[in-house]
């Protein structure tokens, strides 16, 4: 049998078949680390779940189909989890007035100019990566601004994760990016976070916060 390097013509072709192979080889193993990758990372991030929630669908009548789970004490009625109120902010009569949880509520969070409002800590995980909630002004127009409040080793860290601006009626905010999907990965899994709404102007109420757990369908 003839040795296969007695088949290469000269060093020169050797150094570049070789350059080759290692290319190929290079290339192919990147390529299998990049497909490997995606799958660790969502392992390492569902190495802690958080208990399951009760999913609906609150806002569908506003051209939004996605599940969400009620944020703890997020419909401000007798008996749920608190919130930490302050600057004059309080659980007051009149509820949103869309029943969005299945029956129309008798309460919701009143929120002076200047009050901060927020919710009990929470397990979440990279899925809850939205977050929404109904609101009106107290006036003409006022606005909210909510924040995601993370536990970390090095204490509470709270990131502004968009402003409302409201009207005198009962109306859905936005969807806000939760920011947890990078947590979670960093603590390869579930995180504790809770819901900040700080009344920037005018008075208002907030009513019903909902988290949205996007693949668990």
């Amino acid at each position: 049998m003839v040795p296969i390097w007695s088949r290469l013509k000269s060093p020169a072709k050797a150094g570049r078949r070789f350059a080759i192979v290692g290319g190929t080889v290079a290339g192919l193993t990147l390529a299998a680390s990049s497909a490997v990758l995606p799958v660790a990372t969502a392992q390492a991030a569902s190495a802690t779940s958080c208990p399951a929630t009760t999913l609906t669908q609150p806002f569908v009548t506003w051209s939004d189909s996605n599940y969400y789970s009620l944020a703890p004490g997020g419909s401000f009625e007798a008996g749920e989890a608190a919130w930490t109120l302050t600057g004059g902010a309080k659980v007051a009569s009149g509820s949103e007035t869309f029943a969005v949880t299945g029956k129309l509520g008798s309460s919701s969070l009143s929120l002076p100019q200047g009050a901060v409002a927020q919710s009990p800590f929470s397990c979440i995980e990279p899925n809850d990566r939205t977050l929404r909630m109904f609101g009106r002004s107290e006036g003409s127009t006022s606005s909210v601004r909510v924040a995601v409040v993370y536990q970390t080793i090095i204490g509470n860290i709270a990131i502004p994760v968009g402003t409302a601006a409201l009207g005198s009626s009962w109306a859905p905010t936005s969807a806000y990016h939760t920011g947890v999907l990078i947590g979670a990965l960093l603590s390869e899994g579930s995180v504790h976070v809770a819901i900040r709404v700080t009344a920037v102007t005018g008075a208002s109420r907030v009513d019903d916060v909902f988290i949205d757990p996007r693949m668990r369908r």
